[in-house]
């Protein structure tokens, strides 16, 4: 089978001279007494020849203007290639009485998943594989193939998983598969013991599958034509019945979600919106089990559920924001009970954000953040109650630690993933009997040396004097022998839905750095990373802090002299494609290249127009300019594309993605399109370039191959706008 990164040779076209320049048709729309021209909206008509011409030929212009970077994107692709080790497999998990695990192999795109069974009951030390094994070799004796990516994958442009799970007997399989990158997905089952499908196949899934207590019936959940999921279906295995819909949220604003608790008991669905929840559950170990309000939604009160036994009662643990912003963790009965009945177990501190807490049958573990950094903390259980509460210590300033929690109930090891911008991903087991902290795996990345790097935590100082923290890594010595020399700067951000951007490694990003290029993010206003005041103080008609922190820490990397603005790369993708468009049009003169990767950058449209996708329900995130004026004045001050003019602008490269169902790619077409049109000098601004993959998603492409050589593609136009392009990486 040819490699499937070895790709052909395509057709070449004459290479165009100048750039696409979009032909205008205005639309003139009103709101609130306010008139808007927008001359690109034609671009939005995805399926027709006209608008897959145009894109073609921005493609085709990209190509052609950095077809001198050709042989730099091969000799990044050969590094980051060189660097992995291609046949690999995960640290096995355990889950009721078997081993999980991925693998992957040289050459191959998508891998495999693979289960063995658990010999020693006693035992919950992972088994030890051969890691030589390949393709037709088993790992590890007893070897299972759940499924083959690979094969899944065969014959589509595309391909991705949403979920995979396993019966609660072991003896099906339940997985979902986009081929397309709509992320609609198709649900099936396979019997494990023969290999063959079920005959139940659901399609238009979002997600994958959660199985019920007894194996019997597999809930889903769909979305509404606005791209929101807002139904929970059960469905009966074998059964031709229609499936039966067990919850409709017919609150625009608010999203469903179904799980499982780990000790197999309940059910829970969970309706959400940015700033309120409601959740019901099922208990199965009713005679006659049914749905139960367990507190019906208050607006601006948020929480969840997590069962959990503690002194011998079963008990429901409530992580809920009643207390304060940054959440308590309360306790209650299994009924139906109001706040004031929630007793906190973990009560509420302002300097600790309390994320996420998993129930274990002799302890808890607390996901959380404090000073800007990531937590595990263990609470261990006795007869009593609480026993001990501590954290899991790391000697590093900087890293991400989580729990990745476990699944079955009754384990006494936590498994803890850690990683920080010089450590690669480490996998641990935390032993909470003995309390011995064992690492299990490091991903391995040939040639590397974390001493051959620095990070370091600096502080830039907003606008408005708030703190801005960023996390920052450079190679030993790169800013010369008395360490105060400028060197050139990828600059990343986000800022947006409480998400944060924590400090991790990257494979990819050594090719940067050996180069002789820093790294820093940006933990800018709207993300989660120094707690919830963070967030919203970077929402909604605080949005604009999320852009002037930015500025603040780039200006912060020049005034200290670890950068000069010319060599200073800006990159962010998503919400943080919103920041990268406002920084173009308001603070040019920072940054020598910007690149836009899936951009919101037409975010009042998008915003005043309730059909497309998301947008009712991103209300409580950006403001309702179609219904407040306000909010519409607010948001047409800073939207990328409504403030795009003819003053000088950094090189730009914004890639997209025709299927992406978040953000559509009609807005950076349409973004490209009006910056050529405001050229200053009317060239069309032939260093702003426009990259569409034609059948992928909001992830971009799928394959670890072509993920590497579109992060080759990207890296490569970074290292020339930083001068680097000629510098070969240090030895």
């Amino acid at each position: 089978m040819t490699s499937p990164h070895v790709e052909p040779t395509p057709e070449v076209s004459p290479p165009a001279t100048t750039p696409p320049l979009a032909e205008r048709r205005p639309v003139t729309t009103e709101h609130h007494g306010r008139t808007r021209i927008d001359e690109y909206d034609w671009l939005r008509a995805k399926d027709t020849p006209e608008v897959t011409a145009y894109l073609e030929a921005e493609n085709a212009w990209t190509a052609a203007q950095t077809d001198h970077l050709a042989d730099l994107r091969e000799t990044m692709f050969a590094e980051l290639k060189a660097r992995t080790k291609e046949t690999d497999l995960s640290v096995p998990s355990r889950n009721r009485g078997w081993w999980y695990y991925g693998r992957s192999f040289e050459g191959r795109e998508y891998g495999a998943s693979c289960r063995v069974r658990v010999l020693d009951d006693d035992d919950w030390s992972p088994p030890t594989p051969d890691e030589d094994a390949g393709p037709d070799r088993p790992a590890l004796p007893g070897e299972q193939v759940l499924l083959d990516h690979d094969a899944l994958a065969d014959g589509h442009d595309f391909y991705s998983v949403g979920g995979v799970t396993v019966s609660p007997d072991g003896a099906l399989l339940a997985y979902a598969t986009d081929t397309v990158g709509d992320e609609r997905y198709v649900l099936e089952v396979k019997d494990l013991a023969t290999g063959e499908l079920l005959p139940d196949r659901i399609e238009g899934v979002l997600g994958g599958g959660v199985w019920s207590p007894d194996g019997r019936d597999l809930y889903y959940c769909t979305v509404d034509e606005a791209w929101r999921r807002d139904k929970v279906w059960r469905h009966r295995l074998g059964s031709t019945e229609p499936d039966e819909l067990v919850f409709h949220e017919t609150d625009e604003r608010f999203w469903v979600g179904i799980g499982r608790s780990r000790t197999q008991r309940f059910l829970v669905i969970a309706s959400a919106s940015k700033n309120t929840a409601e959740c019901r559950y099922l208990d199965s170990a009713e005679p006659d089990p049914a749905w139960v309000v367990f507190h019906p939604r208050e607006d601006g009160l948020l929480y969840g559920l997590e069962h959990a036994v503690i002194a011998g009662e079963d008990v429901f643990l409530v992580q809920h924001n009643h207390a304060g912003d940054d959440f308590e963790i309360g306790i209650s009965g299994i009924a139906a009970t109001p706040p004031p009945g929630w007793e906190p177990l973990i009560p509420y501190d302002e300097r600790v954000r309390l994320e996420d807490v998993a129930a274990f049958a002799g302890h808890l573990v607390v996901h959380q953040r404090s000073g800007g950094l990531t937590q595990v903390r263990i609470v261990e259980l006795d007869e009593r109650g609480i026993a001990d509460d501590y954290l899991v210590e790391f000697p590093q300033q900087l890293y991400t630690v989580s729990a990745a929690g476990g699944a079955q109930f009754d384990q006494p090891t936590v498994r803890v993933s850690y990683t920080s911008l010089t450590v690669p991903a480490s996998v641990y087991d935390y032993d909470v009997r003995s309390r011995d902290l064992r690492l299990l795996k490091r991903q391995p990345v040939r040639d590397h040396d974390p001493s051959a790097y620095e990070e370091h935590r600096l502080w830039a100082t907003a606008d408005d004097g708030a703190q801005i923290p960023m996390s920052v890594v450079c190679r030993t010595g790169a800013r010369g022998p008395g360490g105060d020399a400028p060197i050139p700067f990828l600059l990343y951000g986000y800022g947006a839905y409480e998400i944060s951007v924590d400090p991790g490694f990257s494979v990819s990003r050594l090719s940067l750095l050996d180069r002789g290029a820093g790294f820093a993010i940006a933990h800018v206003r709207g993300g989660g990373e120094m707690g919830r005041r963070w967030y919203d103080d970077g929402r909604l008609l605080h949005k604009r802090h999320t852009f002037s922190d930015f500025a603040a820490c780039a200006r912060r990397l020049v005034e200290s002299g670890w950068a000069t603005p010319g060599r200073i790369v800006a990159e962010g993708g998503s919400a943080g494609g919103l920041l990268i468009g406002v920084v173009a049009n308001e603070h040019p003169d920072l940054f020598g290249g910007l690149v836009a990767e899936v951009p919101f950058v037409d975010a009042l449209t998008s915003m005043l127009d309730s059909s497309l996708p998301l947008t009712v329900a991103e209300y409580e995130e950006w403001g309702n300019p179609e219904g407040d004026a306000e909010t519409y004045d607010y948001l047409a001050g800073y939207a990328p594309y409504e403030n795009v003019g003819s003053r000088p602008c950094p090189p730009v490269l914004a890639t997209t993605s025709v299927n992406d169902t978040r953000v559509l790619y009609v807005e950076p077409a349409k973004w490209v399109a009006r910056l050529r049109a405001t050229a200053p000098d009317g060239d069309g601004r032939p260093d702003v370039l426009l990259k569409t993959e034609m059948s992928a998603g909001h992830g971009g492409v799928s394959g670890r191959y072509r993920a590497w050589r579109d992060r080759a593609f990207t890296q490569a136009w970074i290292l020339d706008r930083m001068g680097l392009a000629d510098t070969p990486p240090a030895s």
